[in-house]
């Protein structure tokens, strides 16, 4: 497995001095800790509260029966957690390598959002391509069911059963944050125990990488990754991001041209 290619461009530190909670919704055990976590060490730290929303257990992820992969990853995911100071996980049950969007994916993303109430929503890149190559189909169903998740938690009309049935009424989220995308616009500086912290989330992950031949060592990997994306703002190591500003934040900066 190589380093995905960075392009550097200049670009903002992510304004996020006000973050106060942060839901990360993707499709499997082991997303978020290939970059991002590192970025959640970061905010934890800083007291940040932050929740997972796994779509799928990834159970179809290893050669090995479903219900024995399930049960592994919940524990290396759960530890995952632990490394970056993150308390609240759920695992929803979605058939792993089968992701489908539909309404029922937006509801069960939409039901989180309104039950964690989060100002800013992280998710993954939706595109075919992305900076690591061709994308897997889950990360593709989750990342453009939760955008569209995004909005539907915000609308009073759509899943209205959500505030009649459960007390769940309407929330808005200010930041949706898109880890993975090919055209970032803002960086977090992990320089240091937050860069530490990311890394030892996905060596938590070790029964999982252990059935991927050829994966690199977790330090490498993450640390090379970070390094690279570190260029975009002049430091040691960063993670980067697609900003959009729900409720007229900060402006986001258009992409500038690779030089």
């Amino acid at each position: 497995m190589s380093l995905p290619s960075i392009e550097q461009r200049s670009m903002e530190a992510l304004p996020d001095a006000d973050f106060q909670r942060v839901l990360c919704v993707v499709a499997h055990p082991d997303d978020v800790e290939y970059g991002t976590s590192a970025a959640i060490a970061k905010w934890t730290a800083a007291g940040v509260e932050v929740a997972y929303l796994l779509l799928t257990a990834g159970e179809a992820g290893m050669q090995r029966p479903p219900e024995e992969t399930r049960a592994l990853r919940a524990g290396e995911q759960r530890a995952a957690c632990d490394a970056v100071g993150v308390k609240d996980l759920t695992m929803l049950d979605h058939p792993d390598g089968m992701l489908v969007y539909s309404l029922d994916l937006r509801r069960d993303i939409a039901r989180k959002i309104r039950q964690f109430k989060p100002d800013v929503v992280v998710s993954g890149s939706w595109d075919v391509e992305f900076v690591a190559g061709l994308n897997q189909a889950d990360h593709r169903a989750a990342g453009l069911a939760c955008i569209d998740a995004v909005r539907d938690a915000d609308n009073t009309w759509v899943f209205p059963e959500l505030a009649a049935v459960e007390g769940l009424p309407k929330w808005g989220t200010t930041w949706l944050l898109v880890s993975g995308d090919s055209r970032p616009t803002h960086a977090v500086d992990v320089s240091g125990e937050p860069l530490e912290r990311g890394i030892a989330s996905l060596e938590a992950h070790g029964g999982y990488l252990g059935d991927l031949p050829g994966h690199p060592a977790p330090r490498d990997l993450i640390g090379g990754i970070t390094a690279a994306q570190g260029k975009a703002i002049g430091v040691a190591n960063a993670v980067l991001f697609r900003a959009y500003s729900l409720r007229g934040g900060p402006p986001m900066p258009p992409p500038q041209a690779a030089e």
